[in-house]
């Protein structure tokens, strides 16, 4: 077994595709790659933007003298996969294929595993992973239940970046995630809240579908019946609700901008909603804490706060002055998607952690209900 390993890692955004070459923890070369909007624009599916985006980060490595020649591991963001636990994942015939079909979601990472492929035949490289992607499940049972048996509670909570901050935590600290209760906060462009149970992330808030604290660029909760008013209002398409409660609801809806330096700067211009709405995310942000410690029965060695937002003095200070009383609030500041990739692939090429082999078959299929009795 070799002391020291080189990995390639890959992120596939919306409009962009990050890169990097770490040596270990250490990142050798990083690039956020930005794709031609009309270009983007002019592929009918997600499938169709493979080949730019392999020639644009082909480019890149070449504009940077970056040879991926003897790096040991490709490790990538990936989606569209039925549900699983968390950990790193080999890339299989299967995993590749779902990704590939976009199965379960339509997003660029699921482009992740074909741009992982084609560079590890191009460079002769063995081992190539996707780790805790965005398709990770771990909720508890009762989690999943809400006040329509039609259809049940989702897992969408950022785990790379969550179980990558419990790991560094637990790291930092002498100890295992396994062997932690944490309450993690990603605060970012979305917002979630998770309770980590002995490194399982078992209540998550769903931010996409409407739940949980609002965010700079989502409604979060919302009053059910008013919500159904607005859609039978005929003022709205299904298409414009949709985009209202993911893309521009929370900070946007109230104040125009997704951008928190700019409301702490209209906060200390004597901005008075500005400063209501801040608070009001702050004050949202402690509850779904508070719901997260209840969840772990009070037990609870810390509260991480990350995400970009978590470089926001003010807002640290806020959350932690209404939460310190239930575990230590530790700052992790920024995103760890890429480090969190790079380590995963890291961990299990030292043999400290097995790669999980993706079968397909979802972690959750459905409540064992009894069917409705059929009236005579």
């Amino acid at each position: 077994m070799k002391s020291s390993y080189r990995v390639f890692v890959i992120n596939p955004g919306s409009t962009s595709t990050k890169i990097a070459l770490f040596q270990d923890a250490d990142k050798l070369f990083g690039v956020n790659v930005d794709h031609d909007a009309a270009e983007l624009a002019s592929c009918p599916t997600i499938p169709d933007q493979l080949p730019f985006r392999l020639k644009t980060i082909r480019s890149e490595l070449a504009r940077h003298g970056v040879d991926l020649h003897g790096v040991d591991a490709i490790s990538t963001r990936s989606g569209g996969l039925m549900s699983l636990t968390g950990g790193v994942y080999r890339i299989n015939d299967l995993l590749y294929q779902h990704s590939k079909m976009c199965l379960t979601v339509r997003h660029p990472n699921t482009l992740g595993p074909q741009i992982a492929r084609a560079l590890a035949e191009e460079y002769g490289i063995e081992n190539i992973f996707t780790v805790n992607p965005p398709d990770v499940d771990e909720l508890d049972e009762e989690e999943r239940v809400c006040g329509f048996h039609e259809f049940s509670r989702e897992s969408r909570g950022h785990p790379l970046n969550h179980k990558e901050n419990g790991i560094r935590y637990a790291a930092n600290i002498g100890s295992r995630y396994e062997d932690l209760n944490l309450i993690i906060c990603h605060m970012g462009g979305g917002v979630t809240v998770a309770a980590h149970r002995k490194g399982r992330m078992c209540c998550v808030n769903d931010a996409i579908n409407g739940d949980g604290p609002m965010a700079p660029t989502r409604a979060g909760w919302l009053p059910a019946t008013k919500v159904v008013d607005m859609c039978f209002s005929g003022k709205y398409t299904q298409a414009e609700m949709y985009s209202r409660i993911t893309k521009s609801g929370g900070f946007v809806d109230h104040l125009g901008t997704s951008d928190a330096r700019e409301i702490v700067r209209r906060i200390q211009s004597g901005d008075k909603y500005a400063k209501l709405i801040y608070d009001a995310f702050a004050y949202q942000v402690c509850k779904e804490i508070g719901a997260c410690a209840a969840v772990l029965k009070g037990k609870v060695d810390a509260i991480i706060l990350t995400g970009g937002m978590a470089h926001e003095i003010n807002l640290v200070d806020a959350i932690t002055s209404s939460v310190s009383w239930i575990a230590p609030v530790v700052v992790q500041a920024g995103e760890f998607e890429m480090e969190g990739l790079a380590s995963g692939a890291i961990r299990v090429l030292k043999g400290e952690e097995p790669a999980r082999e993706y079968t397909g078959v979802p972690v959750w299929s459905g409540f064992d209900r009894p069917e409705d009795e059929k009236s005579e």
